[in-house]
């Protein structure tokens, strides 16, 4: 697409998702390309992904096995139901996701995105407690500043205030918080997990006193938070919650739809902290983006409770037309396949202290007031302008495009999540482009 084809392009019709749809009307940014760490925009430039995407291309753009996987499969089958019956693909990809899932997660109910997971998780959650006897734990436990996807179980379970407001009033009711962990005065520019704060995990016990466990069917929380603006746990929180949950039976939830996938250097989260939950959630880099796709991966136990406790018929009552879809499950088995032959996790494991050195160079940058990282995830956190917050992230991020980098702001945070196949010297482009912005926005 050239300048002339995007000025004549109709923008009327589409109500976008997440954004200032006057402000970016106005003065449109246009990706027509992608090709490995890059995107072209519309006018040819050359845009570094410093965001793999959304959180989610984590093998790069446009791979060739995925591109032929997605071909082949569309020209084969484009489309079939699971419910009631089946096609190889999807038993195929659960089989792929289960050998990487940890412990005995082996059990993968396929949804088409990451929110579609979260609801299905906590459906899960409440029916595994009903098949045990136990159908009186309906309350769930998240985290202030979580997000959990924009359906109504995971915006009641979110905790972003801006998330919940238009819809406040027809919330999940069942729902309580835990603190957020981060503390800047206490943990500020912090590389890795912070040493601060394992202590927070304790208010899941004074919930637990408040409710009652018998009440609580499951805690749900991101092992690092991501769309928040990147929040990395404490040494020791996540296993102080595994403990609190085990002692309670309390169900423990991990959402991982950025998390996993490699992004840590380990397949999921899970597995890097060594914290084993009940219930994982995932999406974006299950199959590279290349089509909607999501699942939850359950416990044998679990699983077992709910199918093995049913005298007979249908288990779940649970479900999406595009449950398992042949054309997503094609690109999941493509990228899993992909994933395993480069050996893409230990590039990002080794890439790790790479991305850490160059994020942590902008300390003493204009208006960063913090620094975060783990892994392959990193946030810098700038001083709102006075009367404006938000504005100085989204202008730096603006900036940015302009200047050929994607970052992602959220408010006045910067978010970084580079595909695994980037080079040194792209990562270092990326914040040499963010502290060139910085220097130009008030």
């Amino acid at each position: 697409m050239n300048d002339r084809a995007a000025n004549m392009l109709d923008l009327s019709a589409f109500w976008m998702p997440f954004t200032a749809n006057r402000q970016y009307k106005s003065a449109p940014r246009l990706l027509s390309k992608a090709k490995g760490m890059y995107y072209t925009s519309h006018d040819g430039r050359r845009i570094l992904d410093g965001t793999a995407g959304l959180w989610c291309v984590n093998a790069g753009h446009c791979r060739d096995e995925i591109v032929a996987a997605v071909q082949e499969q569309a020209a084969e089958m484009d489309f079939a139901p699971t419910f009631q019956m089946g096609h190889p693909k999807a038993f195929e990809a659960a089989t792929k996701i289960a050998k990487h899932t940890p412990g005995d997660l082996k059990h993968i109910f396929f949804t088409n995105s990451g929110s579609e997971a979260v609801d299905t998780a906590l459906k899960i959650a409440l029916a595994y407690h009903r098949a045990r006897g136990e159908g009186h734990r309906t309350r769930f436990i998240s985290r202030e500043r979580g997000y959990h996807g924009v359906n109504f179980g995971g915006t009641s379970v979110g905790g972003i205030p801006a998330n919940r407001k238009a819809y406040s009033g027809a919330m999940v009711p069942a729902v309580d918080f835990l603190p957020h962990t981060l503390n800047i005065k206490e943990a500020g520019f912090s590389k890795g997990q912070p040493k601060w704060g394992a202590h927070l995990a304790d208010e899941l016990e004074r919930l637990v006193a408040l409710h009652d466990a018998s009440t609580i069917a499951a805690v749900i929380v991101e092992p690092v938070a991501g769309s928040t603006g990147v929040l990395v746990p404490p040494q020791g929180y996540l296993e102080r919650l595994r403990e609190i949950c085990d002692k309670h039976g309390i169900l423990l939830i991990f959402d991982e739809v950025i998390t996993g996938w490699g992004r840590l250097g380990t397949p999921f989260a899970a597995q890097y902290f060594k914290v084993t939950p009940d219930l994982l959630t995932m999406a974006k880099g299950t199959n590279n983006a290349a089509a909607p796709l999501g699942a939850v991966a359950a416990s044998t136990r679990i699983h077992d409770a709910i199918v093995n406790g049913t005298p007979a018929g249908i288990e779940l009552f649970h479900g999406y037309t595009y449950s398992g879809h042949p054309i997503a499950t094609a690109a999941a088995c493509a990228t899993i396949d992909l994933y395993e032959r480069e050996q893409l996790f230990a590039r990002s494991a080794k890439l790790a202290p790479v991305f850490e050195e160059a994020i942590h160079s902008l300390r003493g940058a204009r208006h960063v007031i913090d620094i975060r990282n783990l892994g392959l995830i990193g946030g810098v956190e700038l001083a709102p302008r006075d009367g404006a917050p938000g504005a100085r992230g989204y202008e730096t991020f603006v900036r940015c495009f302009q200047k050929g980098v994607l970052v992602r702001p959220a408010g006045d945070i910067l978010e970084f999540s580079p595909p695994f196949i980037a080079e040194e010297e792209q990562i270092a482009e990326i914040f040499r482009t963010v502290g060139e912005a910085l220097n130009e926005v008030d």
